[in-house]
């Protein structure tokens, strides 16, 4: 990234309309002093951070915050089981809805906690992500995944039609687990880092710009269901989050000294998912109530009352919970496209959090292990039954953007806040009882910010090229045409083995698998130079992964990555330099 873009992007997440005034209205507390190095580095960052990454907010501070980043997250979550549930064969009424939702949510908060304490220590939220459904829903269009007939399946006793989608998500669960074993490999190995230079930009571009625009079908469906109330969700989506970012509304706060006052609160900034889906959702009750919808009307907010009538109190979520999963080839390749753009991602997202936290670059040794604890992640989120993976939420890299809190330790809260939701059933099942066409509105939005992220890569290369446009069109192009034929036709591919046909047909029907292949592989035999390709401006915002700190002194502002615990006996030890994922680690990566 230059110099220039670089300085307009921190402008950017660092506008002037925060929540810091609420900050100051909710505690007389004075902001800790951060250490000297730490405070001149965020100077000449041009950062104004209230709380930096290794500073603890006051208890109370912390438990606001948290519930902040976990509302946050709240909306991408229990999106995905809308989509999810139906590939699986799923009844709108089963309970088991919210059961999913409460094991993502309880996965999101298990995995977070391990990656900010342990991991990469950056202040990041690790959950579920679209990524994952694109490969889950080529796997499902196989022929041995279809559901069964409407007649065939509404003939069946209440245990086979549990049967029907359990044995899916067995499916689903072996093949997200075992896939994340690459992630783990590469990632405390340390191959990641020499894996990162492959990547160029017009790889990011459709490995992760495919992921919105294969989803449009999905959106189309669910938006259709009502266009007017998924309209007005859109609009009124647009009109929080982008016309109305800037107005606040006034908080009252008690004060000793000068009695009632009022300060700004950015509540369209924070909140504009979760305000949309409350107003919406409260528009479709009121036309509920007064039956404007007819009864079984999609948009009405009593069509799936039994999910929450069903619903138990509590359960712990627990692996296996769904039986034990099973794996084929087929299924861990598949999901080894959702793996590679999550890496893509998450990659893309740790130097911005670094820098909107006021941290030093992310060095070698964090940025290794923070992959290798996302692939165990995805592991433990396969095997528990959540039917996705892990990945980085944009969302949170962003509010930590606008509220300048960068503690690790309010997403340490907000990790526990997320555990302990996830075993509140009841809490989840209110989720699935959003519309349909709520939901659909949302996606529109969703998944068009996904493909715009992708497509943000394109800051790096030069777009007046023929050679770049040529890559560009084609990797865009060719896998929608490609992949909508394959899963169009779920037995087009015969080579006399059911295996082969099995894993040919889910590789070639995931769409980001053969974007980000295409683009990859015609970014490097395609003649081009540096400059033309994005490689400089590109590699120049990934140099800081090369870091070493395994000099730096204790308390300095690198060894804001290092372990909680036991660094003075890893400092003793000589072998430990040689470990990828350790702390003291030194690297030995090169430019290229």
């Amino acid at each position: 990234m230059t110099e220039e873009n670089r300085s307009s992007f921190i402008s950017t997440v660092n506008s002037p309309t925060t929540i810091h005034g609420m900050l100051n209205a909710m505690t007389d507390a004075e902001n800790p002093d951060p250490r000297e190095e730490q405070q001149q580095q965020q100077q000449q960052r041009g950062m104004d951070i209230t709380y930096g990454i290794d500073d603890v907010p006051p208890w109370y501070l912390c438990l606001f915050l948290a519930i902040q980043h976990y509302m946050t997250m709240i909306g991408a979550i229990v999106s995905i089981p809308f989509i999810l549930t139906p590939a699986l064969c799923m009844e709108d009424e089963n309970p088991a809805r919210g059961v999913i939702i409460s094991t993502m949510i309880f996965v999101t908060g298990l995995i977070t906690w391990l990656q900010v304490t342990w991991g990469c220590r950056l202040p990041i939220v690790q959950g579920g992500t679209i990524s994952f459904l694109v490969p889950t829903l080529a796997i499902l269009h196989l022929p041995q995944w279809q559901c069964p007939e409407p007649d065939v399946f509404g003939a069946m006793t209440s245990e086979q039609k549990e049967e029907v989608w359990m044995v899916r998500m067995r499916e689903l669960s072996g093949a997200i687990a075992v896939s994340a074993l690459f992630q783990v490999f590469i990632g405390y190995t340390g191959l990641v880092e020499r894996l990162i230079r492959v990547i160029t930009p017009l790889t990011i571009v459709p490995t992760v710009g495919l992921v919105g625009l294969t989803l449009f079908e999905h959106a189309a469906e669910t938006a259709s269901k009502h266009w007017g109330i998924a309209v007005g969700t859109t609009a009124m989506l647009t009109l929080f989050s982008q016309v109305m970012t800037n107005v606040t509304v006034p908080v009252v706060k008690y004060r000793k000294e000068s009695g009632l006052e009022t300060r700004p609160f950015a509540l369209f900034k924070l909140f504009p998912v979760l305000l949309t889906i409350a107003l919406m959702w409260g528009l479709c009750g009121l036309l509920t109530v007064f039956n404007v919808f007819e009864p079984g009307n999609p948009a009405r907010t009593d069509v799936r009352l039994k999910v929450l009538i069903d619903a138990s109190w509590f359960r712990i979520p627990y692996p296996g919970q769904f039986g034990l999963p099973t794996v084929t080839l087929a299924g861990v390749l598949g999901m080894l496209a959702g793996v590679l753009a999550c890496t893509v991602e998450s990659v893309s997202y740790y130097p911005t959090v670094a820098r909107m936290c006021g941290a030093r670059g992310i060095p070698a040794h964090a940025l290794n292990r923070g992959i290798g604890v996302e692939g165990l992640g995805t592991m433990l989120a396969g095997v528990w039954g959540s039917g996705n993976g892990t990945n980085t939420f944009g969302e949170n890299v962003g509010a930590i953007g606008i509220t300048k809190v960068g503690s690790r330790r309010v997403i340490q809260w907000a990790a526990g806040i997320m555990i302990i939701q996830g075993v509140v059933s009841k809490f989840g099942a209110v989720f699935m009882m959003i519309p349909d066409p709520v939901v659909g509105g949302i996606f529109c939005v969703m998944f068009g910010m996904i493909c715009a992220f992708g497509l943000g890569a394109l800051q790096y290369v030069n777009l007046q090229s023929a050679r770049n446009l040529y890559i560009l069109g084609l990797s865009l192009f060719f896998p929608l045409v490609l992949c909508l034929w394959i899963q169009k036709n779920p037995g087009a591919i015969q080579t006399g083995n059911q295996t082969v046909d099995s894993t040919l047909s889910v590789l070639l029907g995931t769409t980001i698998l053969v974007g980000g292949v295409l683009g990859c592989l015609l970014d490097h035999i395609i003649p081009g130079t540096r400059e033309e390709r994005g490689l400089v401006a590109w590699e120049s915002e990934i140099d800081s992964f090369n870091t070493d700190s395994s000099s730096e002194a204790p308390g300095s502002p690198c060894s804001t990555y290092d372990f909680p615990y036991g660094m003075n006996l890893l400092r003793r030890c000589r072998w430990t330099s040689k470990i990828p994922f350790l702390p003291t680690y030194k690297s030995s990566a090169k430019k290229n």
